[in-house]
């Protein structure tokens, strides 16, 4: 009698599979088909763009939308700031999230579920944009690349997903370590650190898009428009693509403006889905062991 009811789950068990994979086939599916659509958009012709709605491959390969682009110096050096306020931002932001959460994960620390619940606050309720705005100017940061780091450096969200992973770890760790000698610095950046790299490439892929996709605090706190970061150049171009380069001379191709912000959307998102793959494969487990354990 077992024999059958072995071979009958194993039927429904391969049924189960099979339907599983083509529901998140379809669904990978129609997430992938837009961002096709968008890369084809881009290198087809003005002809082609104008007449169809939806392009999965160009009829004709044309640059004209990365050439209109490509057509400053000036988007080069946005490049440049964006790669350094993202890799300078994170850098930093790791840093300090990482001690707060570790320190937040002791349940020795006096006053820890004071500064939780202020953490957890800081979710709901913010002090709104003018506030802090008044803040950063009374701390000289207008103009300064500092004012589109040290505002958001620590996130509410990231610290707790990486507070809970350090609570999973077990504390026989920590007191093996004392027990050697070592002090809290020691036990955190010799122990606690490498044992929480998943965590790490988790929270600092978060970190780094959220810097590389600076818009709003770059218009608020950089006037100097020498300075800007890509989101705000690119944002800058479409809006000037009506036959004028963003410094304002004039180009003899001149794609349709849809072309464009396809190419814009392109040159924005490339640079972070190049980066992923080299995270990827601690991206599932470090949210999982910092979000669900604790």
């Amino acid at each position: 009698m077992a024999k059958p009811l072995r071979k009958k789950n194993s039927l429904s068990s391969r049924l189960f599979t099979i339907v599983n994979n083509s529901l998140l086939f379809l669904i990978a599916l129609v997430c992938l088909l837009p961002f096709v659509n968008i890369i084809a958009s881009s290198f087809a012709t003005t002809q082609e763009v104008v007449a169809k709605r939806f392009i999965l491959f160009p009829t004709t390969f044309s640059l004209d939308a990365y050439r209109y682009i490509l057509s400053t110096p000036t988007i080069f050096k946005g490049l440049g700031v964006s790669v350094g306020v993202t890799i300078v931002g994170t850098l930093v932001s790791m840093f300090f999230t990482s001690l707060m959460a570790y320190g937040l994960s002791r349940r020795y620390l006096p006053g820890r579920n004071t500064v939780n619940f202020i953490v957890v606050f800081s979710m709901l309720f913010s002090g709104g944009m003018i506030p802090t705005f008044l803040v950063v100017k009374s701390m000289g940061l207008i103009d300064s690349y500092w004012s589109l780091i040290l505002p958001v450096t620590i996130n509410a969200f990231n610290m707790i997903i990486m507070r809970n992973f350090f609570q999973a770890l077990p504390d026989s760790l920590e007191e093996s370590a004392k027990i050697d000698g070592s002090n809290d610095f020691g036990i955190f950046f010799k122990i606690m650190m490498p044992l929480a790299l998943p965590s790490i490439a988790t929270i600092s892929l978060f970190y780094a898009v959220a810097y590389w996709n600076t818009y709003m605090n770059a218009i608020l706190y950089i006037n100097d428009s020498a300075m800007w970061p890509i989101q705000v150049l690119l944002r800058q171009i479409v809006i000037v693509s009506s036959g004028m380069q963003a410094d304002g001379a004039s180009v003899d191709v001149v794609p349709p403006a849809q072309t464009i912000k396809m190419a814009v959307i392109v040159v924005a998102t490339v640079p972070m889905l190049a980066a992923y793959p080299f995270v990827q494969k601690h991206f599932t487990k470090g949210a999982l062991l910092g979000a669900v354990k604790g």
